[in-house]
């Protein structure tokens, strides 16, 4: 019986890669999205066109109030497409990233990495825990940018850091049930992300190259793919760790 995956943030970028990922290997997927219904039908399609079982979801994970009737949402759509009261593993990788020095940051960009990042992905779990089945898999999303400084993401690199924090937590306190939460940190990848801001600005693409042992900077084909082995019976062992994948990043 195929695992099935929850995505948040998987109508585009790497949510999107690492969603259509998880379908190569042969896993279903619930296409998590704040509201771009048909991105996220463009990514349904293309999971059944792999022989794979995938439906859309819309999740704001800044809303928390709203988190209750997603749950419903989700319990309904977990038993008419697959017959099931559970999935097995949540990706949380939907966020945004806010460029602005320390001294021009303002409390709205503040708070808002922090809702979505940090207060988004504690109560998500919270809301979603009784739906995910023992033995499951919870990965978080974090940076780069908590190991390696560079200014202008103070507040996103501290709102990540947090992620990495309650990752330990969910594994300690959830390892009772056989869950185990691990946290992906990517390094600087080409992806719409904060605008674009690797991708589309060549003076930034060639600084992070430089950075970067492997000489480039990542492409959403270099997370995808590890996030889906990651889900794997190969690692149902790794659990608690920050796992970084960026080419070998200032190192």
């Amino acid at each position: 019986m195929a695992k099935i995956t929850l995505v948040t943030g998987a109508n585009r970028g790497l949510g999107r890669n690492t969603a259509l990922s998880i379908a190569h290997h042969g896993g279903d997927v619930i296409v998590a999205h704040r509201g771009n219904e048909a991105q996220a039908q463009e990514v349904v399609s293309e999971i059944r066109a792999l022989g794979c079982k995938a439906i859309a979801l819309q999740l704001d994970v800044s809303k928390i109030a709203g988190f209750s009737a997603v749950v419903g949402l989700l319990r309904a759509s977990l038993r008419e497409t697959w017959g099931r009261e559970t999935f097995d593993h949540l990706i949380n990788n939907a966020g945004h990233g806010e460029f602005a020095m320390i001294g021009e940051t303002t409390e709205a960009q503040f708070d808002g990495l922090f809702d979505v990042h940090v207060k988004g992905v504690f109560f998500l779990v919270q809301a979603l825990l009784p739906l995910i089945a023992d033995g499951g898999r919870i990965v978080n999303f974090s940076s780069g940018l908590t190991r390696v400084s560079y200014a202008g993401f103070s507040a996103y690199a501290a709102a990540k850091g947090a992620v990495e924090v309650l990752t330990v937590y969910m594994a300690k306190e959830l390892g009772a049930r056989g869950i185990t939460v691990n946290t992906v940190a990517p390094g600087a990848i080409e992806t719409d992300f904060g605008g674009g801001l690797v991708r589309d600005n060549a003076e930034v693409n060639t600084q992070f190259a430089g950075m970067t042992a492997l000489g480039r900077v990542g492409v959403p084909d270099d997370i995808g793919p590890m996030v889906a082995s990651l889900l794997g019976d190969d690692n149902r062992w790794v659990t608690a760790q920050r796992i970084e994948v960026s080419g070998g990043q200032t190192i």
